[in-house]
């Protein structure tokens, strides 16, 4: 899993910010769409007035800034890829992130059953020390899909070495909502893009086993890895574009991604445009819509906005186009008194640092 990689000083800062850009973009995307997730446009605009929403607004119990279950779940990955760098570099041992990566989402699991820590299991042994599983915030149940709690609670972890091969997975065969590609951006922030593409498609089949559900995810992932490493958006993804043709059954997702790039081509980008794209439910819409905003507006605010104001998914679409801004723009080009109100928002960097950390010593 570990690249041989020995960047220069500026090298290593430029990727930390590029890491903690992705983690806290998609965190203040999710925080953006999770108070209208369930609203149409008009019912938006009825609230909000004619632009819809402008800026972080109070979700549930008035609370603004909330972070949803894309948010926790990206977490909880970006800690099972710590621990199997850590053990890799440590130990020798690597081959195990799936595994680790399932028990991690078990770690999530618990945060949507129970009241708090102190209600936890018993962490297994080799989990984290002190890990998420410790942070109260994060105990919340904010609208799960169901096939991440579903696929989670059957306990099955990837076979790694199997190839793709487009054929429905042992879990959720049919399913291809989008709560598998919303959590996969950490895997492009610690792999080249080809092997973050197959790690992504895995690790969404503990839950997600269609084809487009788990091609999604791998497809964002391989963005993010081309944009940490220093390629344009549209660069990106065509590249990814090249790179999902390479797998039998990658048709929806690769015609979801070129209706985002000929879309954002077409002029003024408007929320009549977006939801053209689809409503963000399933993981192919969710993954075009993310992409589209981030192409079509220049400033990372409006992309930001336009991300949420449809009728759909918004905390998804938010979190998505939160990821590939972040990467490519680092947590510098992020609007700072945006971020400065999303919950948990010392501890997502911290985390981001501990990624970028670990894979630099790797």
């Amino acid at each position: 899993m570990n690249q041989p990689w020995k960047p220069s000083w500026e090298a290593a800062a430029v990727y930390r910010a590029r890491v903690r850009g992705c983690l806290l973009g998609g965190a203040l995307g999710d925080a953006l769409g999770y108070p209208v997730e369930f609203s149409s446009l008009d019912r938006i605009r009825a609230s909000h007035g004619e632009r819809g929403v402008t800026g972080l607004v109070p979700g549930g119990h008035g609370v603004v800034g909330r972070i949803s279950d894309d948010t926790q779940m990206t977490l909880f990955t970006v800690e099972a890829l710590v621990q199997a760098h850590a053990r890799e570099r440590e130990k020798g041992i690597g081959g195990g992130w799936a595994l680790l990566l399932r028990r991690a989402y078990e770690r999530w699991l618990q945060t949507q059953s129970r009241s708090g820590p102190e209600e936890a299991a018993p962490p297994p042994s080799g989990a984290p020390e002190g890990g998420l599983i410790t942070e109260a915030w994060l105990y919340a149940r904010r609208a799960p899909g169901n096939a991440c709690l579903s696929g989670v609670a059957q306990m099955y972890a990837p076979d790694p070495l199997l190839p793709l091969v487009g054929e429905p997975g042992q879990v959720n065969p049919d399913s291809k909502g989008c709560g598998a590609v919303m959590r996969s951006a950490p895997f492009g922030l610690v792999c080249p893009a080809e092997a973050a593409f197959a790690m992504a498609a895995r690790g969404a089949q503990i839950t997600h086993g269609h084809p487009t559900g788990y091609y999604a995810a791998g497809a964002l992932a391989a963005i993010v890895a081309h944009l940490v490493a220093g390629e344009s958006l549209e660069g990106a993804v065509l590249r990814t574009l090249r790179l999902l043709e390479l797998h039998p059954g990658h048709e929806e997702t690769a015609t979801a991604l070129r209706g985002a790039l000929d879309l954002a081509a077409r002029g003024a980008p408007t929320a009549e445009k977006a939801e053209s794209l689809g409503a963000g439910w399933v993981a192919e819409e969710a993954l075009a819509l993310g992409v589209y905003c981030a192409l079509a507006e220049s400033r990372v605010k409006d992309a930001l906005l336009l991300s949420v104001n449809h009728s759909g998914d918004s905390d998804s679409t938010g979190s998505i186009c939160g990821n590939l801004l972040g990467a490519r723009h680092g947590d510098v080009g992020l609007p700072h008194a945006w971020v400065e109100r999303v919950e948990g928002r010392a501890r997502i960097a911290a985390l981001a640092d501990d990624l970028a950390a670990e894979r630099v010593r790797g």
